[in-house]
């Protein structure tokens, strides 16, 4: 994903327990704060970011190139999270309310059980630099920490500084408008700075989106810390494609423009972008698409820094054994803005056993508009590309109607958290059904960074036994007071019971 930046203003130590002080004594409150309270205060963020959205979106362009158009777009999907995440909590099913009554006549005798999750505490937020506003600022992190009941510390990313300083302002307004205690939402910037945080006892998980290096270094900080702490990190991932014989006689030409379609989109910046294209050995194909990707326009890329690493990636994938380079992309800089640009660059392996001699080069991410194609010959070809991968965001299929590569799939749902037919996986819809995860080091743990049940990252269950009534607390009382959806002896009970 988003990759290191050059050298970013470091928050004081000073001004850092000026934030994390705040936070600590937020956090109580700001979980005692009912979940409609909570939803409430998110809505009016998302109403600030819709009322400066113009602004917001100028800046966004100014400093990421990546245009008005998807921009726009992409202020709408942050405000609908902000929105959908909130609404979610107040239905009460991410804190798994269960009651189990007291059954004396049981061998041993059973006690009565009331369990539910809780918020974890502060929560550190590296944002990322690839959606200035999806995954960074107000992202899904962010509003899935706050409608859990956690208090934020926001690491700003170096690739949007105005842009996220702006919308910084707009949440911590907005919430202190609608009554959120001083502390719940905190900005810092710095690389040092987002490690004085992570190792800092008052914080208590962290979310990050970006690189398997930097994500990985930051894992093992917090697994290191005197009480390890949860670390829910989106990395890096190939995400690859496969497509079947019957689905290439049955459609070539849409499969290949949709493939070039899809891996130079945003000039491949993006973490589901498709790396790797599994294709039935067809010379024809393969030209094919390398003359779809030759004529695909070059576009900017986020940064001088990540398009270092990008010609790096592409050096050390060309100079992988036997492989050829069909489409040699070219870097340049735009005379405009001086922004680097990108053509797409597309590389040829010629058979699978090739392919997994240099699997360790492969299989690394290349963060821009590149990918590799593997022709193979037999089902079982393809099945030990998908053995050599570690773990994937995606892994997509392409097959025609009567197809049942069983073997392949059970392969992808080991290898990946999300399994697509017919389509390509750039593109990650905001649902309760999203898995946006998978096994590492596409990320760190099991959950997803997409969609409502990423709230689930930022609590914990606790259990009360035999506990007076007058002591519950609201969610496990009787009456059911903020008519949470729960289970009760097993069964579910309604909000409207």
């Amino acid at each position: 994903m988003n990759h290191p930046q050059s050298a970013e203003p470091e928050t004081p130590a000073a001004e850092l327990e000026t934030l994390l002080a705040p936070a600590a004594e937020a956090a109580p409150v700001w979980a005692a704060f009912t979940p409609r309270e909570r939803a409430t205060a998110l809505a009016a963020v998302a109403d600030a970011l819709e009322a400066n959205a113009d602004h917001l979106v100028t800046l966004a362009d100014q400093e990421t190139g990546l245009g008005r158009a998807r921009l726009s777009g992409e202020v709408n999907r942050t405000t609908g999270q902000l929105r959908a995440y909130a609404e979610y909590a107040v239905t009460g099913a991410p804190f798994g309310v269960t009651i189990d009554h007291a059954d004396p006549d049981a061998a041993p005798p059973r006690p009565e059980l009331r369990r539910h999750l809780v918020p974890l505490g502060p929560v550190e937020v590296f944002a990322g630099g690839n959606f200035p506003f999806a995954f960074s600022v107000a992202g899904t992190d962010t509003a899935s920490a706050l409608a859990a009941g956690c208090p934020v510390l926001l690491k700003a990313h170096p690739g949007h500084p105005r842009t996220s300083a702006t919308t910084a302002t707009l949440v911590r307004e907005a919430l202190a408008e609608a009554g959120a205690p001083l502390g719940t939402f905190g900005m810092f910037t710095g690389r040092e700075a987002g490690v004085t945080v992570l190792r800092d006892e008052r914080v208590q998980a962290a979310a990050f989106t970006g690189s398997v290096r930097g994500g990985r270094a930051l894992f093992d900080i917090a697994a290191s810390r005197r009480r390890p702490i949860p670390f829910h990190g989106e990395l890096g991932s190939v995400n690859p494609v496969v497509v079947t014989a019957g689905a290439l006689a049955e459609r070539r030409a849409e499969i290949a423009s949709g493939f070039v379609a899809s891996f130079t989109l945003g000039a491949g910046q993006f973490c589901t972008k498709p790396g790797i294209l599994l294709l039935p050995r067809d010379p024809e194909a393969v030209q094919y698409i390398a003359a779809q990707a030759r004529a695909a326009h070059p576009l900017p890329m986020l940064s001088p820094q990540i398009a270092a690493g990008y010609r790096r990636r592409l050096q050390e994938v060309a100079g992988a054994q036997q492989t050829r380079t069909l489409v040699d992309g070219a870097l340049t800089t735009a005379a405009a803005d001086g922004r680097p640009q990108a053509s797409p660059s597309l590389f040829l392996v010629p058979s699978v056993e090739h392919f997994l001699k240099e699997a360790d080069n492969l299989l690394e991410e290349c963060f821009g508009p590149a990918a590799v194609i593997v022709p193979y010959d037999t089902e079982d070809e393809a099945a030990r590309v998908l053995e050599a991968l570690e773990g994937s965001l995606t892994v997509t299929f392409h097959t025609a109607p009567g197809e049942q590569p069983a073997g392949l799939l059970e392969l992808a749902q080991r290898k990946a958290g999300r399994v697509l037919f017919n389509g390509w996986p750039t593109g990650v819809a905001v649902t309760a059904a999203q898995q946006h995860g998978g096994p590492y080091p596409s990320a760190t743990s099991a959950h997803t960074s997409v969609g409502p049940y990423a709230i689930d990252r930022f609590l914990r269950p606790v259990a009360y036994q035999d506990a007076p009534a007058e002591l519950l607390p609201p969610a496990l009382r009787d009456d059911n007071p903020l008519r949470f959806v729960r289970t009760i002896d097993g069964k579910p009970e309604t909000a409207a019971h």
